[in-house]
């Protein structure tokens, strides 16, 4: 583990919910501010903005097409003209992605991938109306016509203190690095304690890097037995310090007889982590696994491979747009009909968008067990109301 590096990169956690769009010609329809009116006589042009040409996220991006493709093949009652621009991964590229699926006539945007290009193209699309459906999980993009796909810290945090005030764990103690992405997290978990009836029973951070961890580790130890909490919520990812804080925190006295370890992050990827001695019993939240493994299985029938995680938010924007635009309106694209309270079925579970940008995801609750995944608290079905 000495060599786990916690230089912080662009990370793809921040990764944007690709957005759909139905492209018309301005003679066609009238572009109204909260998206763009469809012609339902005709195919929706949906915009897809991926960083196909970036050394870093070529193969992402193409998992995403993949993704996009199957998705309109699968369409009933509706069917989409799908066209992909690159955005080389940058702000600037996906200005210029924007403005050519504008002039193509996208009627709603698909991606991009990036929260900083997702940023640049929704400014564009809102010069003509134009919705995003960004695969990014990043607040900072979100709202305006920019839609999130991305699971948010808010919605793994939300449903994580839910669970633990349920199973009597509700006095959360949190430990963040002293970086910006997981100053968010902890945020988040501020907010979901407060809006869940929970407690904060306290909070330490501490320096990004190994020795910063390693260094503050008996303060944590001794600062979470002092406030008498009973959960320790960790903002960090197996990328970067949790690796540390599940093998060290147990040597110094914090363990399963007298804390409920909690992850914000994914504990189970990349699957190595499930050996983590630390992590037997923690719990974090995440798609349902059967649900996952489906798309997953269907994707590799047809393409060979496996899907990038990433991939299903594209299979999920494509089938909203088929689904709103198979009830015959032309408003199946503006900003009410997006946000309709019922959401759409995803193929990892139900999610909704809000009129402020942000989504709610149907999550799992799953702990790790002898090196595997298990569920403890299955995701819901959907938010009521018939969905998609």
């Amino acid at each position: 583990m000495a060599g786990l590096n916690f230089l912080r990169r662009k990370t793809m956690a921040w990764i944007a919910a690709g957005l759909g769009f139905a492209a018309l010609s301005a003679c066609d329809v009238s572009m109204p501010a909260g998206g763009a009116l469809i012609n339902t006589s005709r195919p929706v042009p949906v915009a897809l903005l991926v960083p196909k040409s970036s050394q870093s996220a070529a193969g992402l991006a193409q998992s995403l097409e993949n993704a996009a493709r199957l998705a309109a093949s699968d369409l009933q009652g509706a069917s989409v003209d799908l066209r992909v621009y690159d955005t080389g991964g940058t702000p600037e590229g996906a200005t210029i992605a924007a403005n050519q699926a504008l002039s193509d006539g996208a009627r709603i945007f698909v991606g991009p991938l990036f929260a900083e290009a997702a940023s640049a193209a929704g400014q564009v699309a809102a010069s003509r109306g134009v919705n995003v459906l960004t695969f990014s999980n990043n607040p900072a993009v979100a709202g305006g016509n920019v839609f999130l796909l991305g699971n948010t810290f808010q919605n793994s945090a939300d449903r994580l203190v839910s669970h633990a005030v349920r199973q009597g764990r509700g006095n959360i103690y949190i430990v963040h690095a002293q970086d910006p992405i997981e100053g968010l997290g902890a945020d988040a978990i501020r907010r979901a304690i407060q809006a869940n009836g929970a407690q904060l029973a306290g909070i330490t951070s501490f320096p990004l890097s190994q020795q910063g961890v390693i260094d503050t580790i008996p303060t944590i130890a001794r600062e979470y037995r002092a406030s008498g909490a009973n959960a320790l919520f960790v903002t960090s990812g197996t990328a970067g310090a949790l690796p540390f804080l599940a093998e060290l925190l147990p040597e110094n006295g914090i363990d399963a007889t007298n804390s409920q370890f909690i992850g914000l992050q994914r504990l189970d990827v990349p699957s190595s982590a499930l050996s983590l001695k630390g992590l037997q019993g923690a719990w974090f939240a995440a798609p349902s696994p059967a649900l996952a493994q489906q798309f997953a299985n269907r994707y590799q029938s047809v393409y060979g491979t496996a899907p990038n995680p990433v991939a299903a938010l594209a299979y999920d924007a494509i089938a909203a747009i088929g689904a709103l635009a198979a009830q015959g309106n032309a408003n199946a694209l503006t900003t009410a009909a997006l946000t309709q309270g019922q959401g759409f079925a995803g193929v990892n579970g139900p999610f909704r968008l809000f009129p402020n940008g942000m989504i709610q995801r149907g999550l799992a609750v799953a702990t790790i067990q002898n090196n595997q995944v298990i569920v403890i608290d299955p995701a819901p079905r959907s938010f009521g109301g018939i969905g998609f």
